[in-house]
């Protein structure tokens, strides 16, 4: 799947079935999934419908994942593609600002081939930019008048001047007390509820570290690559290379070696 044409599939998809529908959603049109945080709105599915069918359109042959497909039938995940191009697609992510009005939210695809994540996309539809990444070729920030920016996570700090994400709502029930209580060791910990917007702010080099604990792919493929090629370090808890099909092991993102474990070692004692 060409990332240009997949780009731009997702802009149209935005503009034709997830803006017209910002702050516009009329009753009946947010529904819960597995818990009342967990929202799905008619944009999240005329935008993946949208999307699935320009996709299979345009290359027949890949196979297309959404986020609301496999709502709609789990098993969608049990199936294996090790020899084929896979396509997983967030329509809408940070579904919950969306359906608050908030204006942070973005529309995600990975290109995942032979298991590995091979490019990705992560579409702001407000400000109507994204990052683009192709494994081996860098993270860019691409504006609509084709202008690219490189993109570069942050330096190593030491770990009392890092600035980052943390998903502590998946976190084992067991843990989450230590885990919280060890955060006061860094100096300032957000969470946007939108992945996208934070792989985009980890890799413009506003972050020191993100973790997150359930890693379905239409949420962490793409944004993993962009952090490994915008020179990051990323790993599940156990050191582990991330991969799509990996949905358990948390994963870790952060500036150096060094400082990935340090973060393992004194915070995220999971």
């Amino acid at each position: 799947m060409n990332i240009e044409r997949l780009t731009a599939i997702l802009r149209e998809a935005a503009a034709t079935e997830i803006m017209p529908r910002f702050r516009r959603l009329d009753e009946g049109a947010i529904r819960t999934k597995s818990h009342a945080h967990d929202l799905v709105t008619e944009a999240d599915e005329a935008s993946e419908r949208f999307i699935t069918e320009a996709i299979k359109a345009a290359s027949p042959q890949t196979v297309v994942i959404g986020e609301e497909a496999v709502a709609a039938n789990p098993k969608l995940l049990d199936t294996h593609f090790e020899n084929e191009t896979v396509v997983y697609v967030d329509p809408v992510d940070g579904t919950w600002n969306f359906a608050a009005g908030l204006p942070l939210f973005a529309v995600m695809a990975a290109v995942v081939h032979k298991g590995e994540v091979v490019a990705g996309v992560i579409y702001d539809p407000v400000g109507d930019d994204w990052m683009m990444t192709e494994r081996g070729c860098g993270c860019f920030q691409v504006f609509p008048d084709g202008r690219m920016v490189a993109q570069k996570f942050a330096a190593p700090v030491p770990l009392d001047q890092m600035a980052g994400t943390a998903s502590a709502s998946y976190v084992a029930q067991d843990k989450r007390a230590e885990v919280l209580a060890n955060l006061a060791k860094i100096h300032t910990l957000a969470a946007y509820r939108c992945a996208g917007h934070e792989y985009r702010l980890g890799a413009g080099g506003s972050l020191n570290f993100m973790m997150y604990n359930k890693l379905t792919p239409w949420d962490h493929a793409a944004g993993s690559l962009m952090m490994v090629e915008a020179g990051a370090h990323v790993a599940h808890f156990d050191g582990s290379a991330y991969k799509p099909a990996h949905m358990e092991g948390g994963l870790l993102v952060a500036g150096s070696r060094d400082s990935w474990d340090e973060l393992r070692r004194e915070v995220f004692t999971v």
